[in-house]
């Protein structure tokens, strides 16, 4: 087994169990403070675009990762849906056709215009997340255990795209990397007692995530 094998299917495994963490968390603590619905919805882009991308380019370990990913992306919305009052076919149906147009950038331009077009959702799914971290009054709702595979997780995939050459993974993985690392960071940073910079005005407090 080569390198370049090995390192595409763990990080396929962490992709996997990425989003494990952060259902765990909301499930636990059933609040949703500090996390990004924006991020979450498209993270669901991601994973819908890059099995696509995945079943085009003949990758099992991109194809295997974001079909499994889905059973958590999927359940975090849900759960964010049921506690902020929101409609989940409102929620779940702009990330479906957002991940429709870059998959047909693929389809009509090749590998290194997807690239580009996957820089769109792969930097707004952590600048979000970055911008709640930043600007929520509680970040309670964060796991840091989802924060620290998000930097392991681009790691290993720019690792492994680095190896086969793959460039659409070498551009969206390359920038990705440095907002995660933003992300782990910053929250590190809110938890020693930094508070919130440009805060949200004051929201009607939100109840508690429903048992069940």
């Amino acid at each position: 087994m080569t390198l370049v094998t090995v390192l595409g299917w763990v990080a396929a495994a962490v992709g996997i169990l990425l989003g494990l963490p952060q259902l765990i968390h909301l499930i636990r603590t059933r609040h949703t403070e500090g996390v990004s619905l924006i991020a979450w919805q498209t993270l669901l882009v991601l994973n819908l675009m890059w099995a696509v991308h995945g079943v085009l380019i003949g990758q099992w370990n991109m194809i295997v990762t974001n079909v499994f990913a889905l059973f958590t992306t999927v359940p975090i919305l849900v759960l964010m849906c049921r506690h902020r009052g929101l409609s989940l076919t409102k929620v779940l149906l702009p990330s479906v056709l957002a991940a429709g147009v870059v998959v047909a950038i693929d389809l009509a331009f090749g590998p290194a215009a997807y690239g580009v077009a996957a820089l769109i959702p792969g930097t707004m799914v952590n600048a979000a997340q970055s911008v709640e971290l930043v600007r929520s009054r509680s970040i309670a709702g964060v796991s840091p255990a989802f924060l620290v595979g998000a930097v392991l997780n681009q790691a290993l995939w720019l690792s492994w795209a680095l190896l086969v050459p793959e460039v659409g993974t070498i551009i969206a993985a390359s920038l990705a990397i440095v907002i995660t690392a933003f992300n782990l960071l910053w929250w590190g940073v809110r938890r020693v007692g930094v508070r919130a910079f440009f805060p949200y005005p004051e929201r009607q407090a939100v109840p508690e995530l429903a048992e069940g």
